[in-house]
């Protein structure tokens, strides 16, 4: 039965046959229902004693707003079930809550206390909840609720509810800038969070509310570096173009120093601009010192790299353009491949990158040379997709490709597209432009196009033939002839713009044809476009100076007609010219110097991408794409003539509590003489046989050991990589040394690895109290045979914690501990140590106790791994020797089939009985029997074995006296 039947049915059956049931689907609009009888059916599930009704009601509800519905006059209804004990309810309220609580900003005011014992709740989603709708009240009277709110917030043990005080942060600031202040400490206190869930979201309100504060970043540097692999998609946006800033500001240029030579050797063709600028910067970098990149600026580059594979194509964008700015030019060339990766995404994601990838090949055309044929244009493109192409490949064209490109070119002016063939025809005089190889064979193929049967096509070429024209008329008459010809045809005022331009330029070199041309211009100068009369009035003048005979009563007739022309400017034209040209009494100066001004020599236009000047602007930000400073936008700052101090990004380490996981001067003292040389040659069996025939062999030896642990001890960490020749102990040995793969497993059940922790209670579960312990692997001064078990203790919570000691010990057998001193007082947000010793009588068995403050009580326990309760000594030959003779032996025979003679295979055995929580004390005795018989030989270990006592412990034996 659904929740809407059992509604109906508590409310006395349905509704009548003949009475409609109004609101009965709200998210279907109810075209015949009435306005005051709207949502009726869910205002009555809203007040229902049922948490099923009311949960069912508040779907519904979400679901409308899902699909773009109104439903803002449910607010009230929905407003008083926010203090619903249910929580699947209370969610979906606030859900609602958040939606409207701007526009509703009255009644949500008045269940302000709600939403405030709402942050209190043990739920964490319910508190981000409470607080996000908090936030939402764009009220200016409950700043100082808001304020207090995010605080508590920031300090939450919840990272999901730091990550919305975050959020909320960006909304007090724009509703009340002048609690910026606050908002920084809490901002800063954020930054110094570790989680990645949080890291995004204050790097984003960083950004929002203090831009400028850049020594907030110093600390949180490295952490973000390293943090940024794991942090969310929109967290990694945000951060990467963040540090892009930072970078800029704090690490020196690294393409100094004459580092920014040609890339890929394909930029030698840059404007030459830039070669001077470049020129002029290296002067003074000349006296500079050689560039060293700063290890954080190495960091940065680092652990971007990776991002670059990312599924996000706004995470590939961002690292592209921090890559860009900030890497050497010899590794920019990896995000080459990844931005040709997006191409395959949605056309919306190929506009963008294809906007950047414009700006990039203009510097940067050697990287993207490689992937030529990727901007090739499909016909399924769409128009602004084809464009951005045709303006990429006409970057990147040189005289190695401008063959393939202009085949390319050739296809594409047969599309139906008719603003693409514009665009293609623009792109070939461009790369004419460039190239002054091919400069005749653009030409000539422009002129081609001046038959086709297209109007645009052929104003679009005349236009672009005009400016390649300019650069040597003198060779091109026949051309100038020929377009002269067209102003019959063509009817596109550009294009006819274009030809008269063209005539009156070069008249001297088609001195007949000129005259002829105005006087049919003259003819339809009343129904031409107003840019067709100016070039008109153009052309009357120049050939007024140059062949006045025949061309007087000409001008003087298109003068008189613009004189009463409706458009003002050709009005103004036509005065201004008759007054410069015609000389009369009133003339003044300027018409002595009127061939120089109509008849002077105009530079060639220079027909440049419209990307040239947009690398001013950070790549993939908005202004980027529009070419204009958006709102909210932040300049790339310089880069910085003298490296600032790179010591502000050191992060200090309180000396009270030691770093798990490092290994101080103390631990390297200890362990500097456990060396032991790996790199020994075992000897042969033959070798191995005769060293264990006699006695005297031995003792001849152990004197010698003697020598060589003491030299061992003095040896440094360098000295254990040299090979066996060179390493005199090696040589000198009379012995047998052990083997590698010995020492390996002995290596491998020795505590010689940096200090490990594990994690005793949790913050979350321990209430803001967090407990961590390591095996500090010193000795435990109170009892010898205890290992000492160092604990840390930290205060996550606003208040403090006191009394913290140990209760209700749980042992097995045997099993002892030696409390840790009670610590009285831990404020919030510092760390204590202690130290507490734990004897767990050679088992690996958990020791259980309970963890109090002088509120709660945690019950823990502590499990140690079998390496832990093993402690390496090191003896020289004779300390062993008279060790030996006050350990109690072991009844073992020599090694059996079973184990075979191999001392690797014995190791392993040994270490398998450790597996299976066998006595760790009998195992170490077994490892002192292996090295009386395989080290010390077979006899000496039979003589060991007669002196031993006779209720010594023996390992396990199974049936008939066989090992297991």
């Amino acid at each position: 039965m659904s929740a809407s039947s059992a509604f109906n049915e508590e409310k006395g059956g349905s509704s009548s046959v003949g009475e409609p049931e109004y609101g009965h689907d709200p998210a279907s609009g109810g075209i015949f229902s009435s306005d005051y009888k709207r949502h009726d059916d869910l205002k009555e599930m809203l007040d229902s004693n049922k948490d099923s009704l009311k949960l069912e009601a508040m779907k519904r509800i979400v679901a409308m707003i899902a699909r773009g519905k109104n439903a803002s006059d449910l607010f009230p209804a929905v407003v008083k079930n926010v203090a619903c004990k249910n929580i699947e309810v209370k969610k979906l309220v606030y859900v609602y809550l958040v939606r409207y609580a701007e526009e509703q900003q009255d009644l949500a005011l008045l269940s302000i206390s709600t939403f405030q014992r709402g942050l209190k709740d043990p739920n964490q989603l319910i508190r981000a909840s409470a607080l996000r709708v908090l936030s939402s009240i764009r009220v200016t009277i409950i700043v100082p609720i808001m304020m207090l709110a995010i605080k508590e917030a920031a300090s939450d043990m919840s990272p999901y509810v730091r990550k919305t005080a975050a959020h909320a942060i960006p909304k007090l600031y724009s509703l009340d800038p002048e609690q910026k202040d606050q908002l920084i400490e809490v901002i800063e206190k954020l930054l110094a969070d570790k989680t990645t869930l949080v890291a995004g979201s204050v790097v984003m309100a960083f950004e929002e509310v203090c831009p400028e504060r850049i020594d907030l970043i110093h600390k949180n540097y490295r952490k973000l570096c390293n943090l940024l692999i794991d942090v969310e998609e929109w967290g990694q946006v945000v951060i990467i173009n963040m540090l892009t800033r930072y970078a800029r500001t704090q690490f020196l240029n690294p393409n100094m120093n004459g580092s920014d030579k040609t890339f890929y050797g394909s930029d030698e063709d840059e404007d030459e601009e830039e070669e001077e600028k470049e020129k002029k910067a290296e002067a003074p970098m000349a006296k500079r010192k050689p560039y060293v990149m700063d290890p954080d600026h190495r960091l940065l580059l680092r652990n971007t790299k990776p991002l670059l594979q990312s599924r996000n194509a706004a995470v590939v964008m961002a690292v592209a353009q921090l890559y860009f700015h900030l890497a050497p030019k010899v590794e920019v060339g990896v995000i080459a491949k990844a931005l040709v990766r997006l191409l395959r995404s949605h056309s919306e994601v190929q506009y963008v990158v294809l906007q950047n990838v414009a700006t990039m090949s203009i510097k940067r055309r050697g990287m993207f040379e490689p992937y030529l044929k990727s901007f090739y244009i499909r016909s399924t493109d769409p128009t602004q997709i084809k464009v951005l192409k045709l303006e990429v490949l006409t970057n990147l064209a040189n005289e190695t490709n401008i063959s393939t490109i202009l085949r390319e070119f050739q296809t594409y002016i047969k599309s139906m597209d008719k603003d693409f063939v514009a665009a293609t025809i623009q792109a070939i005089g461009r790369c004419a432009t460039n190239i002054g190889e091919v400069r005749d064979t653009c030409l000539n193929g422009l002129v081609q196009l001046l038959s086709n049967r297209d109007e645009l096509v052929v104003a679009e070429s005349v236009v672009v033939i005009k400016k390649l024209l300019q650069m040597q008329p003198e060779k091109h008459s026949d051309i100038i002839k020929h377009m002269a010809k067209l102003t019959d045809n063509i009817q596109v005022p550009m294009a006819r713009a274009s030809i008269l331009w063209l005539i009156g330029e070069y008249c001297e070199h088609v001195p007949k044809i000129a005259p002829d041309v105005l006087r049919k211009m003259a003819k339809s100068f009343t129904n031409e476009e107003d840019i067709v009369k100016l070039q008109i009035i153009n052309l009357a003048a120049k050939l007024y100076l140059t062949n006045s005979k025949q061309t007087k009563l000409l001008t003087q007739y298109v003068l008189n007609l613009a004189k009463y022309d409706q458009n003002y400017d050709i009005r103004d034209r036509a005065r201004f010219i008759r007054q410069l040209i015609v000389p009369t009494e009133k003339s003044g100066a300027l018409s002595k110097y009127a061939k120089k001004l109509f008849l002077a020599l105009k530079p060639a236009p220079v027909l440049e991408s419209p990307f040239k000047d947009r690398d001013h602007f950070q790549l993939g930000s908005l202004s980027h794409l529009l070419n204009a400073k958006a709102g909210g936008y932040q300049e790339l700052p310089d880069w910085p003539e003298a490296a600032p101090d790179p010591s502000v990004r050191n992060v200090e380490v309180k000396d009270s509590v030691r770093a798990v996981g490092t290994v101080t001067c103390r631990d390297r003292e200890r362990w500097k003489g456990a060396r032991v040389c790996s790199r020994t040659r075992a000897n042969p069996p033959q070798e191995r046989k005769h060293q264990r025939k006699s006695d005297q062999q031995k003792s001849d030896s152990e004197s010698e050991s003697d020598e060589e642990s003491d030299s061992e001890s003095s040896q440094s960490e360098s000295d254990d990589s040299d090979s066996e020749a060179d390493d005199p102990v090696c040589n000198n040995r009379k012995h047998k040394c052990i083997d590698s793969s010995l020492v390996l497993c002995l290596q491998n059940i020795s505590p010689c690895s940096a200090l490990k922790s594990y994690e005793l209670l949790h913050r979350i579960r321990g209430e803001g109290l967090s407990v961590e312990y390591c095996f500090s692997r010193q000795p435990f001064s109170p009892d010898g045979n205890m290992v000492a078990v160092q604990m840390q203790f930290t205060n996550n919570a606003t208040s403090e914690a006191k009394n913290l000691h140990m209760e209700d010990v749980k042992l097995q057998s045997g099993m002892r501990v030696k409390e840790f001193p009670e610590i009285e007082l831990l404020p919030a947000g510092e760390t204590a140590t202690a130290v507490m010793g734990i004897d767990f009588c050679d088992s690996t068995q958990a020791a259980n106790f309970q963890l109090c403050t002088h509120t709660r009580k945690f019950f823990v326990s502590i499990q140690p791994p079998v390496g832990e309760l093993m402690r390496p000594v090191f003896l020289t030959e004779n300390e062993f020797k008279k060790e030996q003779g006050e350990l109690i032996s072991v009844t073992c025979r020599p090694p059996t089939p079973f184990l075979s003679d191999s001392r690797f295979n014995s190791i392993r055995f040994i270490l398998f009985c450790i597996a299976q929580n066998r006595k760790l004390q009998i195992c170490l005795r077994g490892l002192y029997s292996l090295y009386t018989y395989d080290i010390l030989g077979p006899e000496t270990h039979h003589r060991h074995r007669k002196n031993s006592p006779k209720n010594e412990k023996t390992l396990p034996r199974g049936k008939k006296g066989k090992k297991p």
